[in-house]
């Protein structure tokens, strides 16, 4: 394992190299004695994984292959993190999530407690590229929300709890509590009553 800064890994950890820890951002490069990566109890970091400095992971955390963490993100407990997703940093990530591969998060996004993330999902932050402005600001995927496989969503678009995104679908606009979002670019529609009871 190679490390950077300060990490602390907690009991249980099964790490399968190479695994990078606590990589220096930016501001870090040359310095010592930083925050690096806290990982709860139990975790399973597969080889490829790099996660940076001031990332606090909870209990029961498992990578894939190839995975990036960023620097200043946080993530709840009983997270998947799936191979050659990448997570740019700044987020914050609740509990039970799942992220397939191949997920892309940008900077400064909020995902909340229960979210699954499909295959090839892209969040991102900027609306209009490279636009190089400050404040630049990812979705937010309340609880218990779910987003098909290939879904892409702009900027600052808030997905309201217990919605479905789509496979395919791209998202413009902020989806509304237990609604389906479908097509391209997305229509809104209740959610069925039988995947509402299966939430």
């Amino acid at each position: 394992m190679i490390e950077y800064g300060i990490n602390r890994l907690g009991n249980g950890a099964q790490i399968f190299e190479p695994v990078t820890l606590g990589f220096p951002s930016h501001d870090k490069i040359g310095k010592n004695g930083y925050p690096g990566t806290t990982l709860g109890k139990r975790a399973t970091i597969r080889s490829g994984t790099i996660i940076y400095c001031d990332v606090v992971i909870g209990d029961d955390f498992t990578s894939g292959h190839n995975v990036l963490i960023r620097e200043k993100t946080t993530i709840g407990n009983r997270v998947t993190i799936g191979s050659s997703s990448i997570i740019e940093g700044k987020c914050s990530i609740g509990n039970d999530v799942n992220l397939q591969s191949l997920v892309y998060i940008p900077t400064d996004t909020t995902i909340g407690n229960r979210v699954f993330i499909g295959p090839n999902v892209v969040l991102t932050n900027d609306r209009y590229p490279p636009s190089r402005i400050e404040n630049l600001k990812g979705p937010t995927l309340s609880d218990g929300t779910s987003i098909g496989a290939n879904a892409t969503i702009l900027p600052n678009v808030h997905i309201g709890e217990g919605a479905l995104i789509a496979a395919g679908a791209i998202v413009t606009k902020d989806v509304p509590p237990f609604s389906l979002a479908i097509g391209v670019p997305a229509k809104m529609t209740n959610l069925p009553k039988e995947m509402r009871t299966r939430r």
